[in-house]
């Protein structure tokens, strides 16, 4: 009984470190192996073994870092917490991209805000080095307080950003009426800190105290079930997770997560291009006509 006891805990034991190995696996976020601080001098800072990344702005100088790997399709998961309190004028950009005149792009932007109110996220899309695609929101959360998960999903058929598991906006693959879609550039992943208080808060109207300075936004968790660019000039790849399964590969939006995106748009929504009638006099861009922005 005793030997046999013994053999039960052993492989107990052994279960719970198998979850802990899959668990780390899984995210990958080791942010030495992953990722590389690009500039800020210092202000970045990889910690806590490669778990947390950090960067910071004061009134000398931002910062921000860059993924290794480029990726072409997948799904990108990052845990951010916002820089606190009083964080007016400062922008944490959080974004893919590839290179050139012709590039594409998929950004989610945190505008800073006074201590109480609530932070905007902007949204875009660029495809072929045109953007003006913006959508903006406010959160249901306080992102500042805990970290939340911030995610991309990229595929053949559409472009979904989500807020913890929430879909906020999707851009589907329109091609079929003539608006190009991001297909065949690898993007890196990017992020940074930075002052633009003649325009981020407000319009530009309150600007960055710096008194409060340095302001700190914090990421773990990083994880990149993607396809990977294997060389610098093919567009073939090799995937990047650990299992050759890729269900992102072909996932759009089921009805729940459509009336959640819904109800996302609905409440918390405070600005969408394609409602922007003076912007565009000459017609609205054809995406926005077919209903699926």
């Amino acid at each position: 009984m005793g030997s046999l006891s013994y053999f039960k805990v052993t492989k107990i034991v052994f279960f719970f470190l198998l979850l802990i190995i899959i668990s780390r696996v899984a995210y990958g976020s080791n942010y030495y192996e992953d990722f590389d601080i690009t500039w800020g001098e210092g202000r970045g800072k990889i910690v806590n073994n490669g778990e947390l990344l950090t960067l910071s702005l004061d009134n000398y100088s931002g910062s921000g870092f860059q993924s290794k790997k480029e990726y072409l399709f997948g799904r990108i998961d990052m845990q951010l917490k916002l820089v606190p309190g009083n964080s007016a004028g400062t922008v944490t950009a959080y974004y893919m991209s590839s290179q050139g005149s012709t590039h594409d792009e998929i950004d989610f932007e945190f505008l800073g805000n006074l201590s109480g109110e609530p932070y905007t996220i902007h949204t875009n899309v660029y495809t072929q080095g045109k953007g003006e695609r913006e959508q903006q929101f406010h959160l249901w959360f306080d992102p500042t307080a805990d970290f939340h998960t911030f995610s991309v999903l990229w595929n053949p058929q559409t472009i979904v950003f989500s807020v913890d598991g929430t879909p906020i906006r999707e851009f589907k693959n329109l091609e079929k009426i003539g608006v190009p879609f991001p297909k065949t550039q690898a993007m890196r992943l990017y992020s940074s800190i930075w002052n633009a208080d003649q325009w981020a808060t407000r319009g530009g109207l309150i600007k960055t105290d710096w008194t409060r300075a340095p302001f700190t936004a914090s990421y773990r968790n990083f994880n990149a079930d993607a396809c990977t660019k294997s060389s610098s000039r093919a567009s073939s790849c090799t995937f990047a997770g650990k299992s050759n399964r890729t269900p992102w590969l072909s996932q759009e939006l089921d009805p729940p997560l459509r009336k959640r995106l819904k109800w996302v748009q609905n409440n918390y929504m405070i600005y969408n291009y394609c409602t922007d009638t003076k912007r565009f006099p000459q017609g609205l861009p054809p995406e926005c006509n077919a209903k699926v922005t």
